[in-house]
């Protein structure tokens, strides 16, 4: 909730949609309802009809292929792995009934419930689960995020050409029961098969496909609550109730629409009229909606950075990217531009969203590490101007084409122009899909990207960076930090593992492998008749499942 989810996208949760890389690669979005529980079902006469925004279009809904969060919350609502989130981020029985985990942790075996189908009557088998499994990690697909499988027995092997795709610990028993070996103990494992990539695929039907599948309504297969009835490109797309789901009772909603909508005061417009039911502020409308009772504010565990790309030779240097770090009032960012709840962040894994073996928050052993300051940003520069013998450097940025994503690039372009002499910063806006497009071929500077969390474990934030890793678009190496990752990822000694987090943590930001912005908070308005809607910290945003309207006027 990839989902982060993926974990980003760009403004900073203007429309309460979900457009980052996600869960993901992040986005911004953001909408909470006035209730996360599953409550009572609504009034039967009441419309059971959900109307919602998203900033940016779905770029995919083949689990093998999805990176962003706009994806990842779609799966999460159209389809259903072994387990999925409740309320309370805890991994409740989804197409599994239950599982039983091998004395040493490393073998989990899953026993699929009978009953669920998919939504052209095939069952779903166990067989589905190791099919799609496999496919992410296929080396023919190149999906970006079979890195999150590693942890599972020979995944990497066949992922990197070096293994069998036999030799992965993932098989299906029988129709009812896969079973799926580890490389190591991991607590958040369960916890992941709600994840998108984890979703299953019917393989017939993804062979009848083939390129298409997961790319129009009608190219995709459902399992889940809800079901694509339409979905126009950069239009919006319609959900509704999936009657063939194996808890269909437990859902209330008949209908869900999604309007792509880019300006937040077309957004808020809408809200006003009553033809959606959220909408996300941006800071100027904060202050003019703080005190209505439809307003809400929260922090969520997604962090937005500048990346660098290192195949640039000025921002190869490390000098360069330490004192473009330090030239920014980040603070300025979250309380003033943003002011919807976004804190600035000088760190990588943010605060609030996991404790250590000790009990405390990761943030709390590592802290800050650099910061906001102008002398100590300029006397940085100086000498990396220097070491690559120039005066002057020209950078482009890669942004989001949303408003909120505007005003905190022409910021920074301001910051960095006022205090590191001979930088000039030029800025190039693209839709989501494009930016993306661009980061994935390298072809970018500096761009601005979010992430949020896939599962909840400091790695889903600190293994983006090792060497030629899959969203290391910025090429930035270093062997101790590989090193550190590689030894956290083998680790059963937990107090051995938090410390080499801590220590990779480090070096990606004493060497500004990214330049941390802010962690994101969202200011949104929400109708009071919305109910149930549940967000999570981490994979996908938000679950549907259990929402429903009640008392809104007829």
């Amino acid at each position: 909730m990839n989902k982060k989810k993926g974990f980003a996208l760009a403004t900073s949760v203007t429309l309460l949609s979900s457009a980052f890389l996600a869960a993901c690669s992040g986005g911004e979005e953001d909408t909470t309802s006035t209730d996360t529980g599953t409550g009572s079902e609504g009034s039967a006469d009441e419309a059971q009809v959900l109307n919602l925004l998203d900033s940016s279009d779905i770029p995919s809904l083949n689990p093998t292929l999805a990176t962003d969060a706009v994806s990842f919350n779609v799966l999460n609502n159209v389809n259903e792995g072994l387990y999925r989130m409740d309320k309370d981020d805890n991994p409740t029985p989804g197409i599994a009934e239950s599982h039983e985990v091998s004395e040493d942790g490393k073998t989990y075996t899953f026993k699929l419930r009978e009953g669920a189908t998919w939504s052209n009557g095939e069952p779903v088998t166990a067989n589905d689960f190791e099919y799609a499994w496999k496919e992410v990690l296929n080396p023919d697909n190149a999906s970006q995020y079979a890195y999150v499988m590693s942890i599972i027995e020979g995944a990497e092997a066949y992922n990197t050409g070096e293994g069998e795709r036999d030799a992965v610990g993932v098989k299906a028993l029988d129709e009812q029961t896969l079973e799926v070996k580890l490389t190591a103990p991991a607590d958040y494992f369960l916890g992941l098969t709600s994840f998108g990539v984890f979703m299953p695929k019917l393989e017939s039907f993804d062979t009848e496909q083939g390129e298409n599948f997961g790319t129009s309504a009608e190219t995709t297969l459902y399992n889940g609550p809800f079901k694509l009835e339409s979905w126009e490109r950069e239009q919006g797309w319609k959900m509704v109730k999936n009657d063939d789901y194996w808890d269909a009772e437990a859902v209330k909603l008949d209908e869900i629409n999604v309007k792509v909508v880019k300006e937040v005061s077309t957004g808020v417009n809408l809200y006003e009229n009553g033809d959606v039911d959220r909408t996300g502020l941006t800071s100027e409308l904060v202050a003019q909606y703080q005190d209505n009772e439809d307003f809400s504010t929260v922090v969520e565990p997604t962090l937005f950075y500048l990346q660098f790309n290192t195949a640039v030779e000025a921002l190869d240097n490390q000098n360069i990217r330490n004192a473009i770090d330090a030239a920014y009032d980040k603070a300025a960012i979250s309380e003033t531009l943003l002011a919807n709840g976004s804190i600035p962040a000088n760190y990588l894994v943010p605060k609030d969203f996991v404790t250590g073996p000790d009990g405390a928050d990761f943030r709390e052993a590592n802290g800050d590490i650099g910061g906001y300051d102008v002398d100590r940003a300029k006397e940085l520069w100086e000498k990396g101007l220097e070491e690559i013998g120039q005066d002057s450097v020209e950078i482009e940025l890669l942004n989001y084409d949303s408003e909120s994503a505007k005003q905190i690039g022409e910021f920074i372009k301001g910051e960095l122009e006022k205090n590191l002499p001979g930088i000039t910063l030029t800025i190039k806006q693209q839709p989501f899909n494009n930016k993306l497009d661009l980061e994935n071929k390298g072809e970018f500077e500096l761009t601005f990207a979010g992430w949020g969390p896939d599962y909840q474990d400091p790695m889903t934030f600190v293994d983006l960076f090792v060497t030629d890793g899959p969203y290391n678009r910025g090429k930035w190496s270093n062997e101790e930090f590989d090193k550190l990752i590689e030894s956290a990822k083998a680790s059963t000694d937990a107090e051995q593992r938090w410390a080499d987090l801590q220590a990779a943590e480090k070096i990606v930001l004493e060497e500004n492998a990214i330049s941390p912005v802010y962690q994101r908070g969202s200011a949104r308005l929400t109708k009071p008749y919305v109910k149930g809607i549940v967000e999570h910290a981490f994979g996908a945003d938000y679950s549907y499942k259990w929402a429903f309207i009640e008392g809104k006027e007829q």
